[in-house]
Order: structure tokens, then C-alpha cells, then sequence
């Protein structure tokens, strides 16, 4: 394989045990149901909640497989993200700074469960981002956004629009966006205010906790071979290990 070829996926903790849920919820669900069909005396009250926490846990089973299996891509040039709507990616040369974000009051620090990413140019990004991707972020990101916008308001400092994205935005480069696009715009520019840092990656995409993530990405960016290598190398190694265990 080609230098310049080279990549690596990391697995999505929400895909996890998708099916491992789905399947133990509808054992246990089939096992209620035989013995209350066998037996004359009518489903207990223990029954009920245990066949309500069966479908529970198929049902969260099936919606965790419905996210992406990789959430991100890292090759020699630029980091990939995988969302079930869509994707987007950052070139190395368009990162400026990763690390975790910290909310405050001027006194009290909140870490957010994410991981923060401070980008160069940002119509760059923006011409790339879909308006159904930037609209499903916006939405699940909010409370993360919302919990740095709670610390800053502790300060009596709260400007109210922070709580509605307007929808136009016009970029240094004096080009202007309308509607998602510039809704999504507003939001990383009021979470760079707040944070220092433009697009969240929450904990729940990672593949690690956000500080090893944060670490990798950091290292990543300054020599993106030699950590596309390393990642290859420990999950063949991983990859050997299972083989040689079953």
C-alpha cells in the first residue's frame, strides 16, 4: 500500500453492543412470555417491568445500530467524521488547535464531556458541510452548548443570542451564508467565544475518553503517518490477538 494511501477507521462507542441488547432483550422477552403462557395465574407486576425493561433494551439496541460502525477516519491529510446523515472532514492544514473544553464563570471551571476542535479557515468547512448534517448537530450538541452558556451566564453576562442561532452568517471572507449553514455558522462562533474552540466531538462518538482522544488527535496532527502507522500496527496486533484466542 502506497504511503500517501494509508488510513485508519476508529470504531464508534454508540454502535457498541447493539446487538448484544437487542439480542438478550428479546431472550428475556421470549422467556417471560412462554412461562406466563404456560402457566394459569395471570403476569405478575415483577413480570411487566422486567418485559418493559426487555423492550427497552431492544429498542435502544436497534437505535444504537442505526449510528455509523466507524466514527472517524484519520489518513495521512485530513481527519474524517461519521454521522448516520452524513460527513465531514478537516485537513490537517485547516486544524489550528484540539484539546478539551472548558466552560467557566470567571471562577468555577466545568470540563464538557467532548472533545474541541479549532479550525483555520472557516468557509473552507463550511462550503463542505451539508445542511442536514449541520442541522442534526445542532440539535444534539445543543445541551453541551448549553451547559458552557450556563457557566458564562453565572457571571451576569448573558447575550440572548446565543440561545437562537440566526440564519444568515458572513465569514472573513466577507462570504455570506443563509439558513442552516449560517445557523451552524453562529453556533461554532459563539462556542469559540465561550470555549475557544469551533466543532465538538462528544464523548459518546469517541472510541477512548476525551483526554487519550484529545492526546491522539494532538499527536496526529503534528506527524499524521507515523500515528496512522502506530493505530494500524496495534489493531492488526488486536486483530492476531482474537484470532489466536478463539
Amino acid at each position: 500500500m502506497a504511503e500517501s494511501s494509508k488510513y485508519v477507521f476508529l470504531r464508534a462507542s454508540a454502535n457498541r453492543f447493539s446487538i448484544e441488547f437487542m439480542l438478550v432483550g428479546g431472550i428475556a422477552i421470549a422467556i417471560v412470555m412462554l412461562f406466563v403462557t404456560l402457566r394459569a395465574t395471570p403476569i405478575s407486576i415483577i413480570e411487566i417491568v422486567f418485559v418493559a425493561t426487555a423492550i427497552m433494551a431492544v429498542i435502544l439496541g436497534f437505535l444504537k445500530s442505526r449510528e455509523p460502525f466507524y466514527s472517524f477516519r484519520l489518513d495521512n491529510r485530513k481527519i474524517t467524521y461519521y454521522h448516520k446523515v452524513g460527513e465531514w472532514c478537516i485537513d490537517t492544514s485547516n486544524l489550528s488547535s484540539i484539546g478539551v473544553p472548558v466552560a467557566t464563570d470567571g471562577f468555577e471551571q466545568v470540563e464538557l464531556n467532548a472533545v474541541g476542535i479549532k479550525i483555520k479557515d472557516e468557509a473552507c468547512f463550511l462550503n463542505a458541510l451539508h445542511p442536514r448534517l449541520a442541522c442534526k448537530l445542532l440539535i444534539e450538541q445543543r445541551h453541551i452548548f448549553l451547559q458552557a452558556v450556563k457557566m458564562h451566564c453565572k457571571s451576569g453576562s448573558c447575550p440572548s443570542k446565543w440561545l437562537v442561532e440566526p440564519s444568515e452568517f458572513q465569514a472573513g471572507t466577507g462570504q455570506i451564508y443563509t439558513g442552516l449553514i449560517a445557523m451552524f455558522a453562529n453556533r461554532m462562533q459563539h462556542l469559540h467565544t465561550l470555549t475557544g474552540y469551533h466543532l465538538l466531538l462528544p464523548a459518546n462518538v469517541l472510541d477512548r475518553d476525551i483526554w487519550d482522544f484529545s492526546n491522539l488527535l494532538n499527536h496526529w496532527k503534528l506527524n499524521p503517518e507515523m500515528v496512522v502507522q502506530e493505530l494500524l500496527d496495534k489493531q492488526a496486533t488486536v486483530a492476531r490477538s482474537n484470532r489466536n484466542d478463539s
